[in-house]
């Protein structure tokens, strides 16, 4: 006995009404994702700028003043206060007034000549984003000034000043880097692709983990009871009204990344929709199997909050999966969120094409097919 669409349809009229009832809940469900949008787009920022730092400068040079110029105008660093010794800089961090400190030995620019000069950054470990901006720019800083100095001494020794006259006097080896898609390294253009899934998968998860320990609370359920529907039929008529929220979301999220944030979006706009498509509908039937396993509602929140901090941390969005220990590579594998991320970065990022996603396609298809029977199958189970 198949699907009897005319009841399908009464039943998500029947949804839809609910779900516009209450337009303080459907506000909610809607305004929930754009600000977590805009809090992760801002708030998530890995490279920091402007870290204040203290300099103790042993040589008083005209060198020593150039470095410490260096890098301030990398932006990296900030020069907030002059000190004496180590020990006050230790001071200083430990206090919290600056996050780096700079510490010149005496005789900077003699030792610059001979080649034998050193300096110590001492960074605040407690801080990681801190620590790695500032490792990175300090490194960047002093490769660069490094440079610099051996072209002065090249030039005052051989008269050359051209680029091609340097680097045949015998200069290091210049190196090219090139970054694909994201050229300036801007965090958001990394964010936003793997932002979506995880956006999508909480409102998807968390509404449908819900909806049918609200409905069996409520004891609306009794009243389908008696009618002639299928658990098929009861389960769909619960997703498609939440599909098409998520398809909402999901249009008012990529046009906020594209024209307020200004990440370019390179792939195709259609495939990325049906694609899109089949992971939302692959989380709806997560929530559903989280819902009609659940015998509360606040027992369903739990189960959402615990998939969604799965999802958070084993699907690839923050952390690689390719550094992962088996256990938690497996449970990353049964999330729809881990195939889908690989499918927003290729199509969103690097503008791919079917043939570079139909694995993570064809993967999100038979998973929500399969979730969706088993949903029915065990609500059929419970009523019974």
């Amino acid at each position: 006995m198949g699907i009897n669409f005319q009841r399908l349809g009464v039943l998500i009229r029947k949804e839809v009404t609910q779900l516009l009832r209450d337009r303080r809940a459907l506000a909610f469900m809607l305004g929930l994702p754009l600000l977590q949008l805009f809090l992760y787009a801002y708030a998530v920022n890995t490279t920091v700028y402007h870290i204040p730092m203290a300099v103790v400068d042993q040589s008083q040079d005209a060198k020593s003043r150039a470095f410490i110029q260096a890098l301030v105008n990398s932006q990296y660093f900030d020069y907030t206060r002059a000190m004496q010794n180590e020990n006050e800089v230790i001071t200083a961090i430990d206090n919290g007034q600056v996050k780096a400190g700079l510490i010149i030995p005496p005789n900077f620019a003699t030792n610059t000549d001979r080649g034998t000069a050193s300096v110590l950054m001492l960074l605040d470990g407690s801080d990681s984003a801190s620590v790695t901006s500032g490792y990175s720019g300090a490194s960047l800083v002093a490769q660069n000034f490094s440079l610099g100095l051996i072209s002065e001494q090249v030039v005052r020794k051989t008269g050359y000043h051209s680029p091609s006259q340097l680097t045949a006097a015998g200069l290091p080896i210049v190196t090219s880097t090139r970054v694909l898609y994201n050229p300036d390294m801007i965090d958001i253009w990394f964010l936003l692709p793997g932002l979506v899934g995880m956006l999508l998968q909480t409102l998807a998860v968390q509404q449908a983990a819900l909806i049918m320990v609200r409905d069996r609370e409520l004891g609306t359920i009794e009243q389908i009871l008696v009618t002639p529907t299928r658990p098929i039929e009861l389960v769909l008529s619960k997703m498609i009204p939440l599909l098409v929220l998520c398809l909402l979301a999901l249009g008012v999220i990529v046009a906020l990344g594209v024209f307020w944030f200004g990440v370019p979006f390179h792939g195709s706009l259609f495939l990325y929709f049906w694609l899109s498509l089949l992971f939302i509908g692959s989380s709806l039937g997560l929530g559903m199997l989280v819902s009609v396993r659940a015998t509360t509602q606040r027992q369903a929140q739990q189960s959402a909050l615990a998939t969604m901090m799965f999802g958070l941390l084993l699907s690839g969005m923050i952390y690689p999966r390719q550094a992962m220990p088996l256990i938690p590579k497996l449970i990353g594998d049964i999330l729809p969120m881990t195939y889908f991320i690989r499918i927003s970065r290729g199509i969103f990022t690097r503008g791919v094409g079917v043939s570079f996603v139909w694995q993570d396609a064809l993967t999100l298809a038979v998973y929500g097919t399969i979730i969706v029977l088993i949903v029915a199958r065990t609500f059929k189970k419970r009523l019974d």
